[in-house]
């Protein structure tokens, strides 16, 4: 964190020919004026040019080295007139500068900020239940966006009303009222029919939900956050925004999708699709999905699934830990991989779970893990965003000081080791085939059951035509995650296979959508 934000700084004084104190004020006026007390610049220094981020973080003591560790920077040691390396420059700027922090705050003690105390609360709370905060009645849905709200989950109509929520069979077919929040409701005055049940009976009506990962969550460092030839105000408008999304932001995600993508891009969904298809299916979503996620913790957080077996519509569950399972940061990474033994316990115990809450007619999706060499083998020598205007960051160096640090999203892919990068994706192979012969020979009560492979080599196939570049289908800044493009590109072909493959999945295309439309067009908000 602390090179984070020092490099961005020293590259803001950079830019406009400015001291550090100016680019550090300049920093903090970026940040919206109404969570301006998250601008903890607290920490003073006085820096040359040959201090790099690095050199200021462990003369800081921010960053520090264990006994028997290795000395983890992002930056080519400074060059000296009679001696180079990290530990010289660090023997230099000690006992000459005055680098000193007045304040540094984790993030307990920010925590105890009173201006933070109660967002702190809030996140926690989430963090710890992946529930939404903001839920008057209880019933997992929200008319809050963030928080774990409708950008989550399908927009409650209702927060005071435990009855009222999206994906539920219409209560006396709405009537009266709109219990399942897809904006249809009352009665045709011409016939004294329920337009609900004139346009949705028989519809075959479904929701989709995801079981994912940061992946499905759609993980996004907004890179106008560091690059400082593009940073100002604007920039940083998202940022309150993000932090409350756990930095994810699901309203543009590959499955869960509703809004149109200001993160570049465009958005394209398995929800939006099916609700094309079937206007009935309007706000009939469910995001669960959580940074880190794998088969393993996938267990816990299954269980803020919100569906009820004798009320609700069916549902087409994707289930894809694309990666978490052979990705961690260990020294010994191969040692905490999941083994195909384990996928399997995780997995059937996971599906046992939902048929014990799906609504009988619904479907499961199991998506095969990435092949991760993808990343190295399209980012490794590129410049990230903190190393653009100076040329002195690549990847590789990112991954590299993730690594020494023991915070790579994962060691096994990004790596130059290729011997090891090859094993990781033998055991994400492995663990492709435990699902595939899962969906073969396993049957469940309450619904069918597909294996799907992770369709990366299809969308990198699909971006080149459009003339794109595969670097472009990853995330700028983390370098590990799939993009916007990536997730949008990814939807199309998803839904091309289930055409073909598994039609009943999708359901039939409802001929009234139109009508919906013309008639509801102000109600359907999300």
């Amino acid at each position: 964190g602390c090179v984070l934000v020092v490099s961005v700084i020293e590259q803001l004084a950079q830019w406009h020919n400015s001291t550090v104190k100016a680019a550090m004020e300049r920093l903090c006026d970026y940040i919206p004026e109404k969570h301006n007390s998250l601008c903890l610049c607290t920490i003073s220094f006085s820096i040359d040019r040959e201090m790099n981020a690095d050199v200021v973080c462990h003369s800081l003591r921010l960053c520090k080295q264990d006994p028997g560790q290795p000395l983890c920077h992002l930056y080519s040691p400074p060059k000296r007139k009679h001696s180079s390396g990290l530990f010289h420059a660090l023997a230099d700027a000690r006992p000459k500068r005055q680098i000193r922090s007045k304040s540094f705050m984790g993030f307990s003690s920010v925590c105890a900020f009173p201006l933070l105390a109660n967002p702190c609360e809030k996140i926690k709370y989430v963090l710890r239940n992946k529930l939404p905060f903001e839920d008057s009645d209880g019933d997992k849905f929200s008319t809050f966006p963030t928080l774990r709200g409708y950008h989550w989950r399908g927009r409650d109509c209702d927060d005071k009303n435990t009855t009222v929520y999206p994906g539920r069979r219409p209560d006396n077919w709405d009537a009266k009222s709109d219990s399942n929040c897809n904006g249809i409701w009352g009665v045709d005055p011409k016939d004294g029919i329920p337009y609900e049940e004139k346009f949705c009976k028989g519809a075959d009506s479904k929701g989709v939900v995801l079981l994912g990962d940061s992946a499905g969550a759609h993980f996004h460092i907004p890179p106008e956050w560091m690059t400082v030839t593009q940073m100002s105000a604007k920039s940083f408008a998202n940022l309150p925004m993000a932090f409350s999304d756990e930095l994810d932001w699901p309203q543009f995600s590959e499955i869960t999708g509703f809004l149109n993508s200001t993160i570049g891009g465009w958005t394209d969904s398995l929800y939006l699709r099916l609700r094309k298809r079937n206007r009935c299916n309007h706000r009939d979503l469910q995001n669960i999905s959580q940074n880190g996620g794998s088969s393993g913790n996938l267990l816990s957080l299954i269980k803020s699934l919100a569906r009820n077996q004798l009320l609700d519509n069916p549902a087409i569950v994707i289930y894809a830990t694309i990666g978490n399972d052979v990705c961690n940061g260990e020294r010994d990474t191969l040692a905490h991989m999941t083994t195909p033994k384990e996928m399997l316990s995780n997995v059937v115990q996971a599906l046992r779970y939902l048929d014990s809450h799906l609504p009988n007619g619904s479907h499961v999706i199991l998506t095969g893990l990435v092949d991760g060499r993808f990343l190295w083998d399209n980012l490794h020598d590129r410049y990230h965003p903190l190393g653009q205007l100076n040329k002195d960051v690549t990847y590789s160096q990112l991954y590299s000081f993730l690594d020494c640090l023991q915070v790579s999203p994962c060691s096994g892919w990004l790596t130059p080791n290729e011997t090891l990068r090859n094993l990781t994706s033998e055991r994400a192979l492995q663990l492709s085939n435990v699902l595939k012969e899962i969906a073969r020979s396993e049957k469940f009560v309450n619904f069918d059951i597909f294996y799907m492979d992770f369709p990366l080599r299809q969308t990198a196939e699909e971006w080149r035509k459009m003339g794109g570049e595969p670097w472009q289908l990853i995330e700028p800044v983390d370098g590990f995650h799939p993009s916007q493009i990536a997730a949008a590109l990814g939807t199309a072909i998803t839904w091309q296979k289930a055409l073909h493959e598994w039609p009943q999945v999708l359901g039939k295309e409802n001929p009234f959508n139109d009508q919906i439309e013309a008639i509801f067009k102000d109600q359907g908000g999300y």
